[in-house]
């Protein structure tokens, strides 16, 4: 664990904020931040973010947190962020396989251990990040409670594409184009590449304006789509989700009522199917309902901290 670079000043998070290099299991380098140093009675929110995401966008989720008495952590999964990229196009968003995203929640909670975070330990898992959490979950990660926001339980795809879908995916892998972008993805990152106008991420203009600026003033943080091998992974990856029963944990999971990139039914189907979880619908809100309006955070900051207050 040796100190990484982390720009204080684009996350906007509590003061104290820093991050770390640390090793996965299979020697991929992590970078991980953590805001621990101002009081936590109630404990520590491991933050995992969503695809194309990085540390620096959840300092103000994390400055959120912090003011209802939690300390934060949150990481960079291998090949996005300032962690060990995966393809030598590093704006490529690629994985081996999407289980091997659990070395780096290891290599997360032996952080937490190793800072001594305060306990009870939360987990919160955004798009990507709360389809990781949901099988760090069921794979029994020591947390108390777990919440999620827009998670990738399921992929939103046209009734006509859907059937095809993993099949293409496997042919084009077949014929060499596996480390390629997968058809109909960018090649820059989202917030660079559409307008503010109708964008699928945030009504707010000006959390808009902030991730274009985070990523703007440190170029080496964009990542653009996924590769055809990530979307197969993805495919595969959910369906076995939707296999498994929902863990004996409490659950609090929050959608955006405009929600246009996940498959809603997957994550009803699945809150149906938790008996300690609860499925709020967060009104005028797109995907990323962390990166909303201020009335809107703060809201959901509060049932956050209502959930986690043990």
């Amino acid at each position: 664990m040796t100190p990484a670079p982390f720009h204080a000043d684009l996350a906007q998070g509590p003061t104290g904020g820093r991050a770390h290099w640390v090793r996965t299991a299979d020697g991929l380098r992590l970078r991980i931040a953590q805001w621990t140093d101002h009081a936590a009675p109630k404990g520590t929110v491991l933050i995992l973010p969503g695809r194309t995401e990085f540390i620096e966008k959840y300092g103000m989720f994390a400055a959120d947190m912090a003011a209802r008495g939690f300390a934060s952590l949150c990481v960079d999964w291998r090949g996005q962020g300032l962690s060990d990229r995966l393809l030598p196009d590093r704006l490529v968003g690629h994985i081996g396989r999407l289980p091997d995203y659990q070395k780096d929640v290891r290599a997360l909670f032996d952080l937490a251990r190793a800072v001594d975070a305060p306990r009870p330990w939360f987990l919160i898992g955004h798009s990507m990040g709360g389809g990781i959490g949901l099988r760090s979950v069921i794979e029994g990660v020591p947390v108390a409670a777990c919440a999620f926001t827009g998670p990738m339980w399921g992929i939103h795809l046209t009734p006509w594409v859907r059937p095809f879908a993993t099949n293409y995916a496997h042919f084009l892998s077949a014929i060499g184009r596996a480390n390629g972008y997968a058809p109909s993805t960018a090649t820059r990152n989202y917030v660079l590449s559409a307008p503010f106008a109708d964008n699928k991420l945030t009504t707010d203009a000006a959390m808009w304006d902030m991730m274009r600026h985070q990523i703007t003033a440190v170029p080496e943080l964009e990542l653009a789509g996924p590769s055809v091998h990530w979307v197969s992974q993805a495919l595969r990856e959910t369906a076995w989700l939707h296999r498994q029963p929902s863990p004996d944990l409490p659950c609090l999971t929050l959608v955006g009522a405009q929600e246009r990139i996940i498959d809603l039914p997957r994550v009803h189907d699945r809150m149906a199917r938790w008996p300690k979880g609860r499925l709020v619908i967060v009104p005028g809100a797109e995907h990323e309902v962390l990166m909303e309006g201020p009335a809107t955070r703060a809201s959901i900051a509060d049932q956050l901290a209502a959930h986690f207050t043990l």
